[in-house]
């Protein structure tokens, strides 16, 4: 029991230290946990523990991401993919292991060695990929669908994989019999002693279970559960049904993850989609940042010391090798700008199944050991390196593809009107209209030239062009301009709009969006005029509305949030007064005292705005 939480103990503080560091520093969760695993396996050496281990229980965590990705997706947008899934990811599999395996026998390597390498290093890794497009938020992008569909592909080519990989151990047909037997006795299960006639039918009839359950069953058992209130059993039930899912794949020689996709897909339109997804998200990712920890850990670090130069150029080289064909097969299937690069970029190392690969391989006298080790090294090394591979992207190769994509040239303005409204989202919407129905119609700028094409169909004149320039400024009359409304939702660009036009045009009234409260003090520090938060005015009218079903009249409700409004407008005003940009507001003693007695005297404020009820109130129902 002691060794379970040391071993508990060392796994969780390292995540919990080295994730908040990687976040910091911009490089992404799994990079963090990957890192950390590195730097905690002197220590699991110490007390004893085997990476390996609690590898195999954190590999649950893919087959439980597996399951929220298919919950995602509904059947209907599954076939919309099946172009993407079998003929990009089929390609990929195959392109990849035939042009590996070609290098390693132009290299003098044995080809049923070349073909099981090539087979290996076909693979990309779903958890770090799927992880990291899920935390960027590309997963639903062209780019990421395209990825997802080949992630897919290469998940159900394992299957294929696994049993092909016992024949290349032969040097004849005569012993494809016994190698056969022997790669069962590696990967053994309950139905390896019946005919392959009856495996195949055992399969089909565990794929069935899994869809007439999926289809039928689920839903009646969740009802069930959801009307006796207990939270608690939900999630037991929900677990149950992963982890049966699991067992079932499992016992027929099936991809556990694959079985909890499509049981994903198959409730992906029931009414228990939302709930089994809160419930089953903190499980996914805490078992995810085990596995990427245990990867870290499991690195020969010895063999990485004495063939360094081997094993790092074989990584650059594969990363390399793969980038080339995705970016062929993207420039194939014509996907375009970021979501080409994306697709290039997301997919260009191994992956975790890799691991599997080179264990059974291992097993079945495929792969000797110290070929299986330096491959192992090279595919947690490229696994490692996706998080850094993915973060070139962002930074680098993403903002240069938007700078090279033909956007259009920046409109001339042959007008000019008192007031300029910059950013025509919704906010800035709602001000140009209630201008327009008063007589005055402003100059709009906005950078966005899809949402201008929009806007133009409706008949609102938007002139496209970025505002901080100082010519499109000067161009839309700023100089001599008595109002410049910012609605822009960029915090840093309104910040810095702010101060560029008091600084040159100090005459200009500014009035800006303020996407928070300190938000508000930034853009009063940069010179504006008046900064309005965006969900003030709508969640004051909800708490407005929130008195009024809880009994108070309309007119006693508006009195009490004209109240607040007049209470927070002198706290935003006091507050600003001790606010420091230099210092966080958590750590700002004046500010913090400040704030405090503030939120003192609101009772009492509000009781003497307010006053007390009409007699005629109190026979209301």
């Amino acid at each position: 029991m002691n060794d379970l939480l040391i071993q508990a103990a060392i796994y969780l503080g390292a995540g919990v230290i080295s994730v908040p560091i990687a976040h910091r520093l911009g490089l992404g969760s799994v990079l963090g946990y990957l890192l950390a695993g590195v730097a905690i396996a002197p220590l699991l050496d110490w007390v004893g523990s085997n990476p390996e281990n609690v590898q195999h229980f954190a590999e649950f965590g893919v087959v439980m991401m597996l399951f929220l990705v298919g919950l995602e997706l509904q059947p209907r947008l599954l076939w919309d993919l099946r172009l993407r899934l079998f003929g990009l990811g089929g390609l990929q599999v195959v392109a990849t292991a035939v042009i590996v395996a070609l290098l390693c026998m132009l290299a003098q390597i044995e080809w049923r060695l070349s073909i099981a390498l090539g087979l290996i290093f076909a693979l990309s890794s779903t958890a770090i990929v799927l992880q990291t497009l899920g935390e960027k938020g590309w997963l639903r992008t062209e780019g990421g669908q395209s990825a997802f569909s080949v992630l897919l592909f290469q998940d159900m080519a394992v299957i294929p994989m696994l049993a092909i990989l016992p024949f290349l151990a032969m040097p004849g047909a005569e012993s494809v019999a016994g190698a056969v037997a022997d790669g069962h006795g590696a990967g053994d299960t309950p139905l390896s002693h019946l005919p392959a006639w009856a495996q195949g039918l055992a399969t089909l009839a565990a794929v069935a279970v899994v869809i007439v359950g999926g289809r039928y069953l689920t839903r009646p058992a969740f009802r069930i559960i959801a009307r006796t209130g207990l939270h608690e059993l939900f999630l037991a039930a929900a677990l149950l049904l992963i982890i049966g899912i699991a067992v079932l794949m499992s016992l027929v020689g099936l991809s556990p993850a694959l079985g909890t996709f499509l049981a994903g897909v198959l409730l992906a339109e029931s009414e228990y989609r939302h709930e089994l997804v809160s419930d089953l998200e903190p499980f996914k990712g805490l078992l995810l940042g085990v596995f990427f920890v245990t990867v870290g850990a499991n690195m020969e670090f010895a063999l990485l010391f004495s063939e360094a130069g081997l094993v790092f150029g074989l990584t650059l080289g594969l990363i390399a090798l793969k980038g080339l064909i995705l970016l062929a097969l993207a420039v194939l299937f014509r996907l375009k700008g970021r979501a080409r690069w994306l697709f290039t970029f997301a997919l260009a190392q191994s992956g975790e199944f890799g691991f599997v690969l080179l264990a059974f391989g291992t097993g079945v006298h495929v792969l000797p050991d110290p070929v299986a080790d330096i491959a192992a090294l090279v595919v947690a090394l490229s696994m490692m390196a996706t998080p850094l591979i993915m973060t070139l992207f962002e930074r680098v190769v993403s903002p240069r593809v938007a700078r090279r994509a033909a956007e259009p040239m920046e409109d001339e303005i042959d007008e000019e009107a008192p007031v300029i409204i910059a950013g025509m989202g919704r906010f800035g919407q709602i001000v140009h209209r209630l201008l327009v129905m008063d007589g005055i119609r402003p100059i709009v700028l906005d950078n966005s030239a899809e949402h201008i094409d929009g806007l133009r169909k409706f008949g609102i004149q938007v002139y496209y062009g970025n505002v901080l320039r100082p010519g499109l400024l000067e161009a839309a009359g700023i100089a001599r301009a008595k109002l410049l409304i910012v609605c822009t939702d960029n915090r840093e660009r309104a910040v810095e709009l702010v101060h560029h036009v008091k600084q040159r045009h100090p005459h200009v009234h500014v009035i800006a969006r303020a996407a928070s409260r300190e938000h508000v003090y930034q853009l009063r520090a940069a010179g504006a005029d008046s900064a309005i938060r965006e969900m003030f005015g709508s969640s004051l009218e909800a708490g407005t509305q929130s008195l009024q079903v809880l009994g108070q009249t309309r007119q006693r409700a508006e009195k009490k949030a004209a109240a607040f409004a007049r209470h927070d407008e002198e706290s935003l005003q006091q507050l600003f007064e001790v606010w420091d940009s230099e210092i966080d507001v958590f750590d700002n003693e004046a500010y913090i005292e400040r704030a405090r007695s503030r939120v003192m005297s609101l009772a009492e404020i509000m009781a003497e705005d307010v006053g007390e009820p009409d007699p005629s109130e109190s026979d209301r129902d």
